[in-house]
């Protein structure tokens, strides 16, 4: 299989390139040069199948020989060994918990799988493997957890000065090694620019090795795209979902159209952003116009100017009417956010985190037009992971925080504060 960049579909490169290099040279994106629909002979048995065996199907589909099927079903198996259940709330309204991985985020499933393909891509070579990467949230800590004292790589992560909570920054600023967290007087915007303008010097990206861990990277893509297969399997044999996103990159989104071009049934997408709502405002009125982001307290979704919508504009075509007729776009602010959370746990018992708040409050609007559809909400990390904004709503002592996050709350954070320059980076590599 080779991948073109978004930008010019004649650039081609194999698998190894697209990974380890992570960003084309003209700054687009790798896409797979073909996504065809799975064969037959997996809908007969797909509804029987594990989460790693569907992931292994999807992943072959995708990457065609670039990996041998042996080795990539023993790389599925290793990093998706956690479930990613549904969880019936209401009527017709469902929640795709992914928050059972190894640091309570979706991010875990893109980052294992990620950090085991780029071990077998890197077989024999001699030189150190340097992952830099900007997180808003979830993502420095899974790739933090998946690379942590892996031989051979170091990872340098910048995240926005305030812009995670106390847990999340705990995650990526404790394990020390072969990990560095660097804490950008910014916002996530500004970290993703710095990480995007390193890459785009060749010189220093091939001194330095440089490979990316963001979404930007098709194989942290590619996993996001097993848990559409597993959530549908769980619904009633026949029903297509609609599938409802809180979304800040969009890589999540991006995911479940490549799970769509596989042949999953879908019938609708909604994207539910907070008060960063560059995407919705597009799928209004056809104007993409990135603003700064602003701060909130669904912080994994403060992205003004989201990478992956490069790859929703390939996938359609850069037709914007083709989109906006599969995709919804919604935005909501904080105060019905926090009330969503109250409303939620009052008529349901259930306890669900600002992230999927937004989706929750997406989905009603949903269900007004559409009473009989199947939701299903993207529940992207456990609620102990905002701990002081879920306390603030339902009170002390509200939320159990799992031992392998309860852990790190004494552990002394240990971070480099840096300026917004992308400079800054090169001083630690």
């Amino acid at each position: 299989m080779q991948f073109y960049s978004t930008n010019n579909k004649d650039l081609r490169v194999d698998l190894k390139e697209a990974v380890i290099r992570s960003l084309p040279a003209d700054n687009g994106l790798y896409m797979p040069e073909k996504i065809s629909p799975l064969p037959a002979s997996f809908w007969d048995t797909w509804r029987d199948m594990s989460l790693s065996e569907l992931g292994f199907h999807v992943a072959k589909q995708i990457l065609g020989d670039s990996i041998p099927a042996g080795a990539l079903r023993e790389i599925v198996d290793e990093s998706i060994n956690f479930d990613a259940p549904i969880v019936t709330i209401a009527p017709r309204t469902h929640v795709l918990e992914l928050f059972h991985g190894p640091t309570l985020a979706f991010k875990d499933f893109g980052a294992r799988f990620m950090a085991r393909v780029m071990s077998y891509l890197t077989q024999g070579d001699n030189s150190l493997l340097t992952v830099l990467v900007a997180t808003s949230g979830d993502t420095g800590g899974a790739v933090a957890s998946a690379f942590h004292n892996v031989e051979g790589t170091r990872v340098i992560i910048l995240y926005p000065k305030g812009g995670v909570s106390e847990l999340q920054e705990k995650q990526l600023t404790t394990l020390a090694g072969n990990i560095t967290a660097l804490e950008v007087n910014g916002s996530f915007d500004d970290c993703q620019a710095m990480v995007k303008a390193n890459f785009l010097d060749r010189d220093l990206m091939e001194k330095h090795n440089l490979t990316s861990a963001n979404s930007i990277n098709i194989a942290r893509l590619i996993p996001q795209a097993f848990y559409y297969f597993n959530a549908a399997r769980q619904l009633e044999e026949g029903t297509e979902p609609v599938f409802v996103i809180p979304s800040g990159n969009f890589g999540n989104l991006t995911a479940g159209l490549l799970a769509q071009r596989l042949g999953l049934p879908v019938r609708h997408w909604v994207a539910a952003t907070n008060i960063n709502d560059t995407v919705p405002r597009y799928l209004s009125d056809g104007n993409y116009e990135p603003l700064p982001s602003t701060p909130t307290i669904s912080n994994a979704m403060d992205v003004g100017a989201p990478s992956n919508f490069a790859r929703m504009k390939d996938l359609f075509s850069n037709n914007w009417e083709s989109m906006r007729e599969n995709i919804s776009g919604l935005a909501f602010d904080d105060e019905e956010t926090r009330a969503a959370i109250n409303t939620v746990k009052q008529q349901t018992g259930y306890l669900i985190d600002p992230h999927g708040a937004v989706g929750v409050l997406a989905a009603e609007i949903w269900h007004e037009a559409s009473p009989d559809d199947e939701t299903i909400i993207l529940e992207t990390a456990h609620p102990s992971k905002f701990l002081p904004t879920m306390e603030e709503e339902l009170g002390k002592n509200s939320i159990e925080i799992p031992e392998r996050l309860a852990c790190l709350a004494e552990l002394p954070k240990v971070a480099h504060p840096v300026s917004n320059d992308p400079k800054e980076i090169q001083k630690f590599l």
